[in-house]
């Protein structure tokens, strides 16, 4: 189905002009954080930085940092969070599986991120509330890590994953429901 539009529209609508190629998308000064070197991590990485985050890989083991960063073009990779971490950021934990989840969750949520999500099926029990809950993490810090996290549009493959995960951070960062819901 063709769009059309008249060109008046076109000339006032910014967000048609960035459509178009024709103006430049804001930056915004909008951070991504993965956590845990993984395929989706990967993805999330390179498909956020094409939508202007400034993107960093938050790998705590330092070999697997080591090795991620000497492939990696472009993209800042850390062992451990740091005071660039505001209320711009936002944190996706792409392996609920790690035995650091809960010492990686507890340091983040000292830092005033503006969202934090682990990735998992919600047909599972979320690992990371246990994790926090022995290592003495209040219960209302523990309710500002999201999860499940990203639309619900079926994704399998770690590409679709990234791409499920940055869309719901797009929305939630727009106040938007996602979805069809205009």
């Amino acid at each position: 189905m063709a769009h059309s539009h008249d060109v008046h529209d076109h000339e006032t609508d910014p967000a048609c002009a960035v459509a178009h190629g024709e103006a430049a998308p804001e930056a915004g000064g909008r951070t991504l954080v993965a956590v845990f070197a993984s395929p989706v991590a990967e993805y999330l990485l390179r498909y956020g930085a094409d939508l202007g985050f400034r993107v960093i890989l938050l790998e705590p083991d330092p070999e697997r940092a080591e090795r991620t960063a000497a492939g990696s073009s472009g993209i800042e990779v850390v062992t451990k969070a740091s005071s660039g971490l505001d209320g711009s950021a936002d944190v996706v934990i792409t392996d609920h599986d790690r035995p650091e989840l809960g010492e990686v969750l507890r340091e983040l949520l000292g830092f005033p991120c503006r969202w934090i999500g682990v990735m998992g099926s919600p047909r599972h029990t979320a690992p990371h509330v246990a994790a926090l809950a022995e290592l003495g993490v209040p219960a209302e810090e523990v309710a500002r890590v999201h999860r499940p996290i990203g639309l619900n549009i079926g994704s399998r493959t770690p590409p679709e994953i990234a791409i499920s995960t940055l869309a719901g951070l797009i929305a939630d960062r727009n106040d938007r429901p996602g979805g069809f819901a205009f």
